[in-house]
């Protein structure tokens, strides 16, 4: 809320922080009739009469919601109470805490309990007189208490260990107890080194973060305990390790999942390109100070955003702050750490990638549509991993922010594309990049690892956690075999690796003599409490292999070629009716006994010249061969089909594609959107990729059902459809009246289907490319941007494809081979 004001009984009783998120103290008992009925009333302004306040929050990117949408509620506390708690409890065991009391009391004792909630120590307080920290709001007398002790070899917190213990503070006035209170802390250390890193409890640390706002479409932003628990473990289950709070101070609860499931927090004091007056950002920070201070998940602070910092206000955090945590601005460079937001991949002469700073962006790979996110950060990542400057970074944004509109039939309404960033969708539906972060962010990090048949079940790995040894982890393997109809499964364990943070080993897997049988191996790593970091899938039989099992060549049926016009090669085998263009030799016609395929008009070469000429046509044996003409001069690009007497049939390309750099290379067909109903498939799914985003699938068989959906729009139903999909091996194409079957002999064969609705952005950096026709089988694709980056300027992964030189390099052709079955 922003300005109000708070009446009893109708008559006011004074303005409540103009700006406040937190909760506000306010002393109303001299106001109140005590044993009579009293009306309290709180009146909010949708926007203020202060003009900072809506600079600051009412223009920046926020759905704008009037009322108050944080808990309210009435504490009853003794006249002599504790007001106030700080907490500094160091890694090395040496424990400090203010406890502020309102009035006086002559005895504080503090009792500390671990996890186990045993007592490990009480601390009788010194009294300090007034209050440890002099900013205070409310002209009232308060008298203060220290508290220090050495505790030795503590659990000590972290992302990867949120061991948390319990302080119960307890003041007491001629020996009566006047007030308890409770705090779960936990003994960490944060410091910068400068021009070095940010360390954690000793450790240098690199942030897997993400950027969440609190939402959810039915309640904006008011949010149950069970909602922060959901999205804390969405947050984990992706392998991050950090959350900044943008641009919201968040709510006591989601801290508290923070606490207690790990995850590092920039906490922030709101604003974004305007900022608050000194006197209201005063009132909010020391807000945010007490309501979050003490929580061990909360390691820095984040003063305004993209201009909207205060800088009257910086002195202020390191003097109430008793823990000293660092302060950033993000999107400039502040005390020695450069947050500058959605850089390219080599941005920088003399700052940033190339400067003399810890570098941690505090925004980046903007997550409008399907870019962003996970295209893109496997080449950022391994770049921050191995640069000792780096700290990491922050992802633009958790999730699709909707609002359910009531005067819509209950539509989600994200403000069309502006509050569609998001990883998951408004109900947590899950992107591509949402698989993608997992396996790219995964603390266990596997080399790239080929099957062949020398494989003796070692897999290079290394350790990308901070603090926590592999032998903490646990693997398991399964090997699989998949038939036409069914599955065949044999599964195992492996003894995890003594391997420790930072370094590299070898995982041994033992497997049954007879794991060549088998088409692929999966192993899946879990962390130390059992839940998932990834599971990584291998084939072991290549297409080829996969293919002739399913292809049939000889047949009884023999083929027939009956009289053809000048423009057409007619095939008839079995129940099959094919027809060839003979100018060019593409596929025109398909028909079996249940009526026409309509897959036609291919193959046609894209980014490659399409000069398939002078046919040719011959039975060899009981094959009959339709296939063009090599000329090295002109017609170097070559086709050839088999028609085999079973009805298959095969198609052969040699190729070059047009161009040295190319988005494209491979060949496309024509076949109607609306005749799709689903496909079947091996290869990896069940998600789309693109150049830039290849992790996160696994192999296996996969069945999609048609969607026309679009990523960040209603009806959120992934995984999308439409698009390129990796490493196919066979692929059925299912119709509304029958079905056919294609499959190949290459490896790393991508086949697209049908073309998304175009989508683009103010700055024209999204734009995806797809080639002409409607089904692809291809050989090289695009990449694609973000909002905020073209795709060439992610990595190397979001550049062209660079092929082969026909004039260098003549015998370098692509070669793509499809087998066809349009039989029954």
């Amino acid at each position: 809320m922003t300005d109000a004001e708070l009446k009893i009984n109708g008559q006011s009783a004074g303005e409540i922080h103009q700006g406040a998120f937190y909760a506000f103290k306010y002393d109303i008992t001299k106001l109140l009739k005590f044993g009579e009925q009293n009306l309290l009333e709180v009146a909010v302004a949708k926007h203020s009469a202060n003009q900072s306040v809506n600079e600051a929050e009412r223009k920046a990117d926020f759905w704008i919601f009037g009322g108050i949408f944080r808990p309210v509620y009435l504490e009853v506390l003794p006249e002599i109470h504790i007001d106030e708690l700080a907490i500094d409890a160091k890694a090395d065991g040496v424990f400090q805490a203010f406890c502020t009391v309102q009035s006086s009391a002559d005895k504080a004792i503090v009792e500390i309990f671990n996890s186990a909630g045993i007592s490990i120590g009480k601390i009788l307080g010194k009294g300090i007189g007034g209050r440890w920290n002099p900013h205070d709001l409310l002209d009232i007398e308060f008298d203060s208490f220290k508290f220090e002790k050495i505790f030795f070899n503590p659990k000590k917190w972290s992302s990867e260990t949120p061991d948390l213990y319990k302080a119960v503070v307890t003041i007491y006035r001629h020996k009566k107890v006047l007030h308890t209170i409770t705090k779960k802390f936990g003994f960490r250390t944060i410091e910068v080194k400068q021009r070095d890193g940010i360390y954690v409890n000793g450790v240098k640390v690199k942030m897997k973060g993400i950027n969440r706002s609190p939402f959810r479409p039915e309640t904006g932003r008011t949010l149950s305990k069970q909602n922060s628990i959901e999205d804390v473990l969405l947050i984990k289950d992706m392998n991050m390790n950090a959350v900044r709070c943008s641009h919201y101070p968040p709510d006591d609860h989601f801290l508290d999942a923070c606490d207690s499931m790990g995850l590092f927090v920039m906490d922030e004091l709101a604003g974004w390109h305007g900022n608050y007056d000194t006197k209201t950002g005063e009132k909010l920070f020391k807000e945010m100070i007490d309501h979050d201070g003490y929580h061990p998940s909360v390691i820095m602070w984040a003063n305004g955003n993209e201009g909207g910092h205060n800088f009257e206000l910086d002195t202020l955090f390191k003097q109430y702050d008793v823990q000293q945590r660092p302060v950033v601005h993000p999107w400039q460079l502040f005390g020695g750490i450069e947050t500058q937001h959605y850089r390219e991949y080599n941005y920088g002469i003399g700052n940033y990638e190339n400067g003399k700073e810890i570098v941690m962006p505090t925004e980046f790979l903007h997550g409008q549509f399907d870019g962003g996110h996970g295209a893109g950060l496997e080449d950022y990542w391994e770049k921050m991993w191995c640069n000792p400057l780096s700290a990491g970074g922050f992802l633009w944004d958790f999730a699709d922010q909707a609002v359910v509109r009531k005067d819509k039939n209950d539509s989600l309404d994200t403000d069309k594309f502006r509050a569609a960033d998001g990883i998951v969708g408004p109900h947590h539906e899950k992107e591509g990049s949402y698989y993608a972060i997992k396996e790219i962010w995964s603390p266990v990090f596997f080399e790239r690892r080929e099957i062949t048949p020398q494989f003796d079940g070692t897999f290079n790995i290394e350790n990308r956690y901070h603090f926590t040894n592999i032998n903490q982890c646990s693997f398991s393997w399964k090997l699989r075999r998949f038939n036409l109809q069914t599955t065949k499964e044999e599964t195992g364990t492996a003894v995890a690796p003594t391997i420790a943070p930072g370094k590299k080993g070898i995982l041994q897997i033992k497997l049954p003599a007879n794991w060549k049988d088998y088409d692929a191996l999966y192993v899946t790593a879990k962390d130390a409490y059992s839940r998932e970091l990834f599971t990584w899938s291998f084939p072991i039989s290549n297409p080829k292999k996969i293919g002739e099992r399913m292809v049939v060549k000889e047949g009884k049926d023999k083929i027939k070629i009956p009289v053809a016009d000048t423009t057409a090669i007619l095939v008839h085998v079995k129940d099959l009716q094919l027809m060839f263009n003979e100018v060019n030799g593409t596929l025109t016609y398909v028909r079996n006994k249940n009526g026409v395929i309509p897959f036609n008009n291919g193959p046609v070469l894209q980014e490659g010249v399409n000069n398939f000429r002078r046919i040719k046509r011959y039975f060899e044996g009981d094959n009959y061969i339709i296939e063009s003409t090599f000329d090295k001069k002109e017609n170097y690009n070559t086709l050839r089909w088999t028609v085999y007497p079973s009805g298959w049939i095969k198609l052969e390309v040699q190729y070059f594609p047009g161009a040295y750099f190319t988005d494209f290379a491979g060949i496309n067909f024509s076949f109607p959107e609306k005749n799709i109903k689903a496909v079947e498939y091996m290869g990896n799914g069940p998600y789309r990729v693109w150049k830039n985003r290849m992790k996160g699938n696994q192999f296996g068989v996969w069945n999609k059902e048609y969607n026309n959906t679009e990523t960040g729009e209603s009806p959120w139903k992934y995984p999308e459809f439409k698009g390129y999909h990796s490493n196919m091996y066979w692929c059925k194409f299912i119709t509304e009246q029958q079905s056919f079957t294609v499959c190949t002999e290459n490896e790393d064969l991508f086949y697209r289907l049908f073309t998304p609705a175009w989508k683009t952005d103010q700055w024209h950096n999204y734009e995806p490319l797809f080639p002409s026709g409607d089904i692809s089988f291809m050989q090289g694709i695009s990449s694609i941007g973000s909002k905020t980056q073209r795709n060439e300027t992610t990595g190397p992964m979001g550049m062209k494809n660079i092929f082969y030189d026909y004039e260098k390099d003549p015998l370098r052709a692509l070669k793509l081979v499809l087998y066809f079955n349009f039989n029954n």
